[in-house]
């Protein structure tokens, strides 16, 4: 009880540093609204509440400071992402339920040598693929047990917890649905009337960037293990009657995004909502005749407080939008338009990764994305290719426990240290910041 009551003081202090500070040089309302979001973040990083708690602020917080009204507020909390991803959360419930994870993991891991190089790799793109559809928690949460017990090695131990973690943050960017930024880009480009990336072409074009990450990291952490061996038995198994039904619905939900996607100027697609179309493939799994889910027993499994949280993400986007927080701040950041779009980039990209290390990465992208968008409206820099930088930015974060779900329950492990996980992070950092820059200057840029 001590313990927490000085979390939450510690939040409240900061918070009224930031309004202290705010004050000196922008309304009340807008102090108020920043004062209240120094709150939230820090109530979120150091678990002085439980998350759901702190993701429902927002209805109390913004009415009373006048920034919005509390239907403004609480519209967000129904976002149609949210139900994207409350499709998404469904079939990775059925996943686990079946079993199935596991036999997919076996699978991909009898797809690559047996040396700890070999394995390291292959939970690095088992791991990668699994988060560009589930939850990243949710598979390293699923995978790390498995690397654990493959060996008796400590440093291989400590290799193979580095590679799950870091393959489900590269990989989570590969769809829309692999990480709450990626969420929140897509939640916050339709509430600006923006013409959302479809599926497929998200998929086409961070593909190049997962692929070389995952050879990168996986080249980085198998160094020196030339000697060491995986003992383990991987041996396959064959799939029951479940989890057939599981992968019909996984199957058939692809190929309706696939039919789905436009393909300009050739197709148009068929126009359904995403959303509708990823619920519609979770709701399947409670009616005959698939029947995995049962509402009784699988209800508290859906993680309702993650949905409250992509709602106080769109609550705070929506106020620094109407309270001009967004317009005032891109007037600072349109100073670095003046140099060379590689260089805007480039500072752009580090400023996010670095800042995700010590913050949420969803608050984080929650209050970027509109300032961002201001400035691509003030200087005819194209929107959604800065917006999709720092989203992809947002998840790349290596260095700390802190940073990402993935990192902090590897650490959790007991195998990895802060010291380690720095000391490869800041490569991976590095590495990724150039990547994404050299991807989006060489490559979105033309398809955008």
């Amino acid at each position: 009880m001590a313990e927490q009551t000085k979390k939450i003081l510690i939040a409240l202090l900061l918070a009224v540093i930031a309004f202290g500070m705010m004050i000196l040089f922008f309304t009340l309302q807008q102090s108020l609204m920043v004062a209240a979001i120094v709150l939230m973040v820090t109530l979120w990083t150091n678990e002085g509440l439980p998350l759901a708690v702190v993701s429902l602020l927002p209805i109390i917080f913004f009415p009373a400071a006048g920034v919005l009204s509390t239907k403004e507020t609480a519209v967000n909390y129904a976002n149609p992402i949210i139900y994207l991803f409350l499709g998404g959360f469904l079939i990775a419930i059925a996943v686990e339920k079946t079993g199935l994870h596991k036999v997919i993991a076996s699978r991909m891991l009898n797809l690559f040598p047996s040396s700890a190089r070999g394995i390291i790799f292959a939970l690095i793109i088992t791991s990668g693929l699994l988060s560009s559809v589930l939850s990243n928690t949710t598979t390293t949460l699923l995978l790390l047990p498995i690397a654990l017990f493959l060996t008796e090695d400590v440093k291989l131990k400590m290799r193979l917890a580095l590679g799950i973690a870091y393959g489900a943050s590269i990989g989570g960017i590969l769809t829309p649905i692999g990480t709450p930024p990626n969420l929140i880009l897509m939640g916050i480009m339709e509430e600006l009337g923006m013409e959302t990336i479809p599926f497929i072409q998200w998929i086409y074009m961070v593909a190049p960037l997962v692929l070389v990450m995952f050879i990168a990291v996986g080249f980085v952490l198998g160094l020196g293990l030339k000697n060491h061996h995986i003992e383990a038995d991987l041996s396959r198994t064959p799939l029951d009657g479940n989890q057939k039904k599981v992968l019909y619905v996984i199957f058939g939900l692809i190929l309706m995004l696939l039919v789905n996607a436009p393909i300009k100027p050739y197709y148009n697609g068929l126009g359904l909502s995403e959303p509708g179309i990823l619920l519609t493939a979770g709701l399947l799994l409670f009616a005959p005749p698939f029947s995995i889910l049962d509402w009784m027993n699988d209800k508290d499994r859906i993680p309702y407080r993650i949905m409250f949280l992509f709602g106080a993400g769109f609550a705070i986007a929506a106020a620094f939008t109407k309270t001009g927080m967004a317009t005032e701040i891109a007037s600072y950041l349109i100073s670095f338009t003046n140099m060379p779009i590689v260089v805007f980039l480039i500072i752009l990209a580090a400023m996010v990764t670095f800042t995700t290390e010590i913050t949420s990465n969803t608050a984080l992208i929650s209050i970027l994305l509109p300032i961002l968008y201001k400035v691509a409206e003030q200087t005819g820099i194209d929107a959604t290719l800065i917006m999709m930088v720092a989203t992809i930015c947002a998840s790349y974060a290596f260095m700390l426990p802190i940073a990402t779900p993935p990192n902090a329950i590897a650490m959790s492990s007991g195998v990895v240290s802060i010291k380690t996980m720095a000391t490869y992070g800041i490569v991976f950092n590095i590495l990724g910041i150039l990547l994404i820059v050299t991807v989006a200057q060489s490559f979105w840029i033309h398809i955008l």
